[in-house]
């Protein structure tokens, strides 16, 4: 049973009256599965009316045998194939070019199946939505794509798209300033938007909402803990201590502890 007047249960509550959807954990759980919220999104951010998303999935896991896996804040699908990766992103440092080409790649390496040719790649979009403006030009929205500089800079064409929107610009009428106003609102009736309003009013709102959020910030934190306890235990195999001191320091059972150490030495 939730003790009310526990003080964790009231910061956890603090936390949540506090979140935007320019927060991640917030935005995955509001727009995972959420297909008329993706739908808006895109729409806005790519100025077009004929998108319609058919799939949105929160925290993907894209595996890289040979080297880092990604985790995508939102990953959605529309009716042609085309791929579309938003991440929010509150840290310049978490946004960076190479990230973005790193993302975009992710999507190509997992697009084809087996016996589908070159051509089937389908478009893909890697959008961030961050807090400042990381790439310095003072613009609200930035398209970058592949030209031909020797062509006059004829368009390459090929299907990949990296969009970065800047949510320091939302002071304008436009539809794409009200769309980062929202991102920015702690309370569903200060937005401008109901697909995204009354997401936001569920999970801050309502018993079911509140619950859910509850434990997704839970979750992040038992996440944060372990995390740091796998760090703990490196350091400590790397400084010769014998396993069974490291499993009673960190409480990481002691088959985890083996595992991390023989994954060290090999």
């Amino acid at each position: 049973m939730t003790d009310y007047n526990d003080q964790h249960y009231q910061e956890i509550m603090q936390r949540i009256r506090g979140l935007r959807l320019i927060d991640d954990v917030f935005m995955t759980v509001c727009f995972d599965g959420n297909i008329e919220g993706a739908q808006l999104l895109l729409s806005i951010i790519l100025d077009r009316d004929d998108l319609t998303v058919t799939e949105v999935k929160a925290q993907k896991v894209m595996k890289n045998l040979k080297g880092r896996d990604v985790w995508l804040d939102i990953l959605a699908t529309d009716k042609e194939g085309a791929l579309y990766n938003v991440e929010v992103q509150r840290a310049d440092a978490g946004a960076d070019k190479k990230r973005a080409r790193y993302h975009s790649s992710m999507l190509d390496s997992n697009m084809l199946e087996h016996g589908e040719e070159w051509a089937d790649i389908r478009e893909s979009y890697v959008i961030f939505i961050t807090e400042n403006d990381v790439l310095g030009l003072n613009k609200p929205i930035y398209h970058i794509d592949r030209y031909i500089s020797e062509c006059d800079y004829l368009p390459f064409n090929d299907g990949e798209h990296i969009i970065y929107v800047n949510g320091a610009m939302k002071g304008s009428d436009t539809a794409l300033a009200k769309l980062m106003s929202d991102f920015f609102c702690t309370e569903a009736k200060d937005m401008n938007y109901k697909e995204l309003s009354e997401k936001v009013r569920y999970f801050k709102e309502s018993e079911k909402g509140v619950e859910r959020m509850f434990d997704s910030l839970e979750d992040m934190r038992n996440e944060a803990i372990y995390g740091n306890k796998i760090e703990t235990a490196l350091k400590m195999i790397a400084d010769g201590v014998t396993l069974e001191k490291i499993a009673e320091y960190t409480g990481l059972p002691l088959d985890k502890v083996r595992e991390l150490a023989e994954a060290k030495t090999a």
